[in-house]
């Protein structure tokens, strides 16, 4: 019997190349990192937190692109979530509430950045909410000069995994605020921020309809959907339109799934069903046809659905995720 190749062991100290990575880190060694005396811009951001109650318990430069840094005591009252964030989960925070009671510490700092005289966290809410219900004072973290950093939210956070539609939601919120601040700039230039321009438009669709089934049509805009060139102020046009096309297929979806609930057919997958059928995509090899063309045809072929023609067995093939 022929023995089964070994995996080739990864050497020792050998680097791993991750696609699409590209930073290259500085030469900062640990003996290096610590900034002793702040100057400049770093003095003057310490000096603001002094005023405003707070205490500066080091200063340091992060290891991968030599960004100044500042570690930070701050009055839990000048603290809050930046506006565009996701809701607070009342499940996330009584789990937290509780590990910070057994453990009586809090030993994750959280990111905040300066503006107005208070100060705004990009990724700990959570935390954030745990300690005021908990009555703490003080909140530590690490105060990052650049206030762009408080748009980088998804990339930051490390709380608790987005779902779709929490995803979707703060893209949104954060475009809102990014077209009364940046009104000249455009989509493409948020990139990181943004994820992709599918979240965009569904963020837009979620808006409207806050029990969008997004993750049925998240594949088929992945595929479709673009940055839209041009400033902000202008792609918020576009977007609101294109978020009407979705919600349009939507419309037709549930009509075709209500037809085959009176025709007897009872599932958890009939949404997923009906956008796999009236998805054409699976049979187009290439390019796919443009958003303006592809939404508006599923939405035809949903409401000229023939339920009579479907049977049971075509929905347990059909497999797939349950609906939303």
């Amino acid at each position: 019997m022929a023995t089964a190749k070994k995996k080739a062991a990864k050497k020792p100290g050998k680097k791993t190349r991750r696609r699409g990575v590209k930073i290259q880190p500085t030469e900062l060694v640990a003996s290096e990192l610590a900034i002793p005396n702040p100057e400049g811009d770093v003095a003057v951001l310490a000096n603001h937190v002094r005023d405003d109650g707070g205490a500066v318990l080091g200063a340091y430069r992060e290891p991968l692109g030599g960004h100044n840094l500042l570690f930070v005591s701050l009055p839990i009252d000048k603290v809050n979530p930046t506006p565009f964030q996701r809701d607070v989960s009342d499940a996330h925070v009584r789990k937290l509430t509780r590990a910070m009671d057994k453990t009586r510490r809090f030993l994750d700092p959280i990111i905040v950045v300066r503006r107005d005289s208070g100060y705004m966290t990009p990724n700990g809410n959570h935390r954030l909410t745990v300690l005021k219900e908990l009555g703490a004072k003080a909140v530590v973290g690490l105060l990052v000069p650049e206030a762009s950093v408080a748009y980088q939210i998804l990339a930051l956070n490390i709380e608790k995994a987005h779902n779709l539609r929490e995803r979707a939601l703060e893209v949104v919120r954060m475009y809102r605020e990014l077209v009364s601040l940046l009104g000249d700039q455009k989509e493409s230039d948020y990139e990181l921020e943004f994820e992709e321009p599918a979240l965009v438009t569904l963020g837009f669709g979620y808006e409207k309809r806050g029990r969008l089934s997004g993750g049925a049509y998240h594949p088929v805009l992945k595929r479709v959907d673009s940055w839209i060139n041009g400033p902000f102020a202008k792609a918020v046009e576009e977007r609101e339109r294109r978020a009407a096309l979705v919600l349009e297929l939507d419309d037709a979806v549930n009509e075709a799934v209500a037809k085959l609930k009176e025709a007897g057919l009872q599932s958890p997958y009939l949404k997923t069903f009906v956008v796999a059928r009236i998805n054409p995509l699976r049979f187009i090899k290439g390019d796919p046809p443009p958003l303006d063309e592809l939404l508006p045809k599923m939405t035809s072929r949903a409401r000229g659905m023939d339920a009579s023609k479907i049977k049971p067995q075509d929905l347990a093939r059909s497999g797939g995720a349950p609906d939303e």
